[in-house]
């Protein structure tokens, strides 16, 4: 192989890499992408004031309040829910849960032959804590949140209206109803007592049912 022959071999080696090198150039500059200065969406995530980004937790109103316009008719349609695991007669039997007859003010986790859960044995405080209009709102709105450790698999009522109803229903399940809170009561299954040197009002006689809803 000459001379002339060794020139043009590296003559066009030099050149292919020329145009390699050009092109990678090229391309650089048509398809580069430089990291902004700023991001284009920027999302700021603000917390409210009380509460968290989420706000405070909903609580149950006051059942005083809810039980003076409920409706125990409209409470007996709700208790359909629950006959699948309780009975409300006198002298019923347990089911899945115990039987609910007489049940308002009754003592907790102290029904005969039911067997509790250890939950609910808890809360009972040996029989000290009681199934007040108070309680059971709160329960039947989360049965699991209120008492920890139930074996109660209900998820509760989130509407007011139907735990006003059904507790109302309740109420009527029993010989002798419990008398309703006066409204604007803060708990208790017995009215509101009246204020220092105010005149005692006459005892009110127990209504068989609730006030229809307005």
């Amino acid at each position: 192989m000459d001379s002339n022959e060794v020139n043009k071999l590296l003559a066009g080696f030099l050149g292919t890499c020329f145009i390699v090198f050009s092109v990678g150039i090229v391309s650089d500059a048509l398809f580069a992408s430089p990291a902004p200065e700023k991001p284009g969406f920027a999302i700021e995530a603000t917390e409210s004031a009380e509460g968290g980004a989420a706000g405070p937790a909903a609580e149950a109103k006051p059942i005083a309040d809810l039980l003076a316009t409920a409706n125990a008719e409209a409470g007996a349609a709700v208790f359909k829910k629950c006959q699948a695991c309780h009975t409300g007669e006198k002298g019923g039997p347990n089911k899945v849960g115990p039987d609910l007859w007489d049940l308002v003010d009754r003592p907790v986790a102290e029904h005969e032959g039911f067997a509790y859960s250890a939950g609910m044995k808890d809360f009972s405080k040996g029989g000290a804590e009681k199934w007040t209009y108070d309680n059971l709102n709160h329960f039947l709105l989360s049965p699991k949140k209120f008492v920890k450790g139930t074996a109660m698999g209900f998820a509760g009522l989130a509407k007011d209206e139907d735990r006003a109803n059904v507790i109302a229903y309740l109420r009527t399940l029993s010989d002798n109803p419990k008398p309703l809170p006066a409204p604007g009561a803060a708990d208790a299954t017995a009215p509101a007592k009246p204020a220092e040197g105010a005149a005692p009002a006459a005892p009110a006689k127990p209504a068989e049912g609730t006030a229809p809803a307005k």
